[in-house]
Formats: C-alpha cells, structure tokens, sequence
C-alpha cells in the first residue's frame, strides 16, 4: 500500500509541488521580514530628531538594525561645510583611519564624485582598475573592506552630504535593495538638516536668554492679567525680598509703596509709556512697551525699570552746590559790603572804648558794640569758608578746628532754640590728612539732624554733645554727636543712610545729608554709623584715620 501511495506521489508531483510551496512561502516570510527591518530603520531615523538624539547614536541604531539583514560593518557621514566636504561621524569610531574632521580634497575623490555626480555609487576593491587611485582608496585597503555603497544627501533638490556604508564581503547583490537605501539617505538627510535647524533654534534661543540676562537693568514681561511671565537676573536683584517674581502680580512688586500711582494704569496701554517710581527707598525710571503677535494683538507687555538712585543723588548734589556756589557768590558780596562797616563800627568803638573808663554806663554799651561787630565778623568769613567752592584737596587739618567753624555757624541757633551744646574735645588730638570744609560739612548735617530731633522732642532739657577722643588701638579719631532727642526705630535705623530716605517734612529736608556725609566719610578713608532708641536719643559716630592712613588723596566729593 505504502509503494502504491509512493509511486502516486511520483506520477503526480503533489510532494515536489508540496516542497516548492513552503520554499515559496519561506521566501516571502524572509522577504517580509527583511521589509519591516527596513521601514524599522527608517522609523528609527525618522524619530532620532524627535527624541534629540546625537547623530552618533542614531549612526550606531541605525548600523545594528542594517546588520540583521545586510552584511554592512561601517557607517559614516560626511557634509559639506562652506566649499568643502567634511568627515563628520563614523560608527564605529575605531573602523576608520580618517578621523572625523577630515577634508576630502575636490580631486580624485570618490566621496567628492558621489557629491558632483548627485548619484549613488557601488565601490568594489577589485573593480577599480583606475591608472590614477581614488583619495580614499588607500584608506579603503587599510580597513580591509570590500565593498562601499555611497548615496549622496539630497535635500530641496541639493545634495548637502555624502552617506557611506562599507562591508568586508561584496555588497553587488544588494544592489537590488537600491531603493531602500536612497530612502534612508533621504530620510538621514532631512533628519540632518531638521536637526541643524533645531540647534539654530535653541542657539538663538540660548543667545537671547543670554542677552536678556545680561541686561544690567531690570526687565519684566506681563501678561494681560498683570502677572509676571518672565523677569531677568537683574529683576530679582532688585526685589530680593520678593523671592521667584515668576507669576506674581505686578501691582504688588511696583506699587506696593504708591498705592493709586497714575502710571499703575498705564502698563497695559497699547502705546508706550513712562514715568518715575519709588520703590523701597529707590528711585526708577520705569518704562513700558507693549507686545503684539503676528496678527497685531496685543498678547503682552515689557516693563524696563533703571535705576536712577545714584543719578537723582548727583543731581541733587549737584543743585545743592548750585546753590552753595550761589551762597559763596553772594556771601562774598556780603562780606565785602560788610566788612568795611564792621570795620569802621569795631575801630570806632576801641577807639571810645580807650577814652572811657570802665565805671562809666556808656563803656559796657561800647563793649557789647565791639563784641557784636567782632562775632558778625566770624560768622561771615565762617559762611565764606564753609560755602567756599575750590576744590577740596586733602591737606592737614583738625577735627577739633572743623567742630568750631561748624558751632561758629549754627551754634547761636542752637542757643536760641533752648538747646545746650556741651563739647567735650581732646585738646591732644592729632592732626588728619583731609578735607577740613568737607568734615565739617558732616558736623553741621549732624548738628541740624540733631536739632531737628530735639525739636520733635518734649524733654524740658534739650542738649547735644559733641565729643572728639583718640582711638589708640587703631590709630582712629572718633568723633560723636549725642542727643537726648525723640530717637529712632530700628526699622528707621537700618534706613537713614540710604539717599532720599527722610522721616522729616517737605520743607526740613530732601533726605541727603546723612547720604552725602557717610559719601564723604568713606573718601577720607572713614566710617558714620548710627546708635538710636526710641525716646531718649541718638549718637552719631565718625571715625577717620589720622595722617598717613588715608588713600585716594586727591578725591573730591561734592
């Protein structure tokens, strides 16, 4: 039976028919799998970009999927950069004698060939029988390979690079796979140039945060609900007490202080616009310009805060020496209109003075002429002095000396107003290398300051004390003013040194005494600090090297 069903299979071919079919399907099954490795390849290079994968790793990915079905060993890319055609990656990175960075020369170049021609190119060792070697071909027999496919980029009808894949065995038969690997060069190509497009874009995005960053002013960006979207490094510096502005509202940043400020009202207007804020004891120029999209609408705006602390502080200073000038100007005037009546008055009164004698009613009247005109006299060469608009070198001067033109000016209005002076110098003091007028700048501002307070003051006894002392541990002069006045808070304390801040009126002061004073402190190589308790009084303390420990000689401050 078993011959009789054998000797039918013979006659009739079902068996061969049965071996050609499962070789067919076996053929198809490969062939099939050979496709999905294929579109997986290109799958892969078609998501290298989205995942911001480095074009080494997607060179890597891509030569192991090539290796499940063609006998491929070595992958490269080389682009073209300027005029010239670069070696850029290999993988593996030890399959090469030519490094990355490589410059094919235009001449008997095979990569340089696939370039001009724009078509792909099958290199086999012993097909080339060229009297003249390829530039690369040396470098091909040193790796030992085979065969090269060579498929030029081609992006937007221009070939931007050159994709090589190299074998030890002969790659001919897979020439029938052409399509496939023109495919991947054209996907590789786009990934190329979107993955450069994608590096502009995050430089200029790079360049751009870094600019905004670098800005030595503060910049802000606002939606339209008012809330902070951006703010630079600077931004932050400026309110370092508000920690991240990110998503913060604005009002609370910039008018926290001005409550009702008209510019508050002007930050979402289509127009640009400008105005002055006070802000934590400073003071900005705060400007603010809108911006639009691409369909014109309004989306946002930018706020760029300056501060102009330092420049509000010279320009005031500035007038304040207008002003002194004006002064000097006009007390010169005064004293040389003066001086000769003074003089006449005080000559004449000596004169009846030796004529009279003491006993007589007329001779104390005689006196207390001649002592008015003699102290008029002081207060007028000591208004010239202080308001006297040279330049202020430094020179060798006392402390002591500059406490006493300072009461020559402002101690009879002390007087006057119930308040007790009491100076406590040591007479031992040495000498400073400074600015005479410029120190007793500063004592006078302390003397006002001091008056001020005992006038806010309700003490029956009102008194300021004006002490000089040696400090022998280093090599200082210490100067104090003390006074039994309504004193400060700490809060104020912390404050009163910063320019423009005044706890006084309008018409009392512009808060730029105790600025310029600790200014003209620390040029003379010195100190001003401040001790104060609430209700009983405050001590102001300057401390100044004595001669020789003083740099910057020659600075002046106005």
């Amino acid at each position: 039976m078993k011959n009789k069903e054998r000797m039918i299979e013979l006659l009739t071919g079902v068996q061969s028919s049965k071996r050609n079919y499962y070789t067919e399907l076996k053929k198809t099954v490969s062939e099939l799998q050979k496709k999905n490795v294929q579109l997986e390849i290109i799958n892969e290079v078609m998501k290298g970009f989205n995942v911001e994968m480095s074009m080494d790793d997607l060179l890597r990915n891509v030569l192991e999927k090539l290796k499940k079905i063609f006998p491929i060993e070595r992958i490269s890319l080389s682009m073209i950069e300027g005029d010239n055609l670069i070696l850029t990656n290999v993988y593996p990175t030890n399959s090469t004698v030519l490094k990355p960075g490589t410059q094919f020369p235009q001449d008997h170049s095979l990569y340089w060939s696939v370039m001009s021609s724009g078509r792909p190119y099958l290199y086999r060792k012993q097909n080339q029988n060229k009297r003249e070697p390829w530039y690369e071909e040396k470098v091909i027999i040193e790796m030992e390979l085979d065969s090269i496919f060579l498929f030029p980029l081609v992006r937007k009808g221009h070939v931007t690079g050159v994709l090589s894949l190299g074998s030890k065995r002969n790659l001919e038969s897979h020439w029938a796979d052409l399509s496939f690997f023109q495919q991947l060069s054209d996907q590789l190509a786009v990934c190329i140039e979107n993955t450069h497009l994608y590096n502009e874009v995050l430089l200029t995005k790079k360049k751009w945060e870094q600019t905004f960053q670098a800005v030595p002013d503060a910049i802000i960006i606002i939606g339209l609900n008012r809330v902070v979207l951006q703010a630079n490094h600077t931004a932050h510096l400026y309110f370092p007490s508000k920690g991240d502005l990110i998503g913060q509202q604005v009002d609370a940043l910039l008018f926290s202080q001005e409550e009702d400020h008209p510019f508050q009202k002007k930050l979402l207007e289509l127009n640009t616009s400008s105005d002055e804020l006070h802000i934590e004891n400073k003071i900005y120029e705060c400007h603010c310009y809108p911006i639009f999209n691409d369909s014109n609408n309004h989306f946002a705006s930018i706020i760029y805060l300056e501060d102009v602390t330092a420049k509000r502080r010279i320009e005031a200073q500035l007038i304040q020496s207008g002003k002194l000038a004006a002064i000097g100007e006009m007390a010169a005037g005064v004293a040389h209109e003066l001086n000769n009546p003074l003089t006449a008055i005080m000559g004449n009164a000596q004169l009846l003075l030796r004529k009279a004698e003491p006993s007589e009613p007329t001779y104390q009247l005689l006196k207390a002429v001649y002592e008015c005109g003699k102290r008029s006299k002081t207060i007028i060469q000591n208004l010239l002095t202080f308001s006297r608009q040279d330049e202020y070198l430094f020179e060798i001067c006392s402390i002591n000396e500059a406490v006493h033109q300072s009461l020559g000016l402002i101690g009879n209005q002390l007087s006057k107003q119930g308040i007790q002076v009491e100076t406590i110098l040591d007479r031992k003091l040495p000498q400073i290398e400074g600015s005479c007028q410029q120190i007793g700048q500063i004592i006078l501002n302390l003397l006002l300051n001091a008056k001020d307070a005992l006038e806010d003051s309700e003490k029956k006894e009102k008194k300021v004390i004006i002490q000089t002392s040696l400090n022998q541990n280093s090599d200082t002069i210490i100067l104090t003013v003390t006074d039994n006045g309504c004193g400060m808070e700490q809060d104020v304390l912390s404050e009163i040194f910063h320019p423009f801040y005044t706890t006084k009126n309008a018409t009392k002061g512009h808060g730029l005494g105790l600025s310029v004073s600790i200014g003209i402190a620390q040029a003379h190589g010195g100190t001003l600090k401040a001790e104060s308790i609430l209700g009983e009084g405050s001590r102001f303390i300057l401390t100044l090297p004595i001669q020789g420990k003083v740099n910057n000689h020659n600075e002046r401050v106005l």
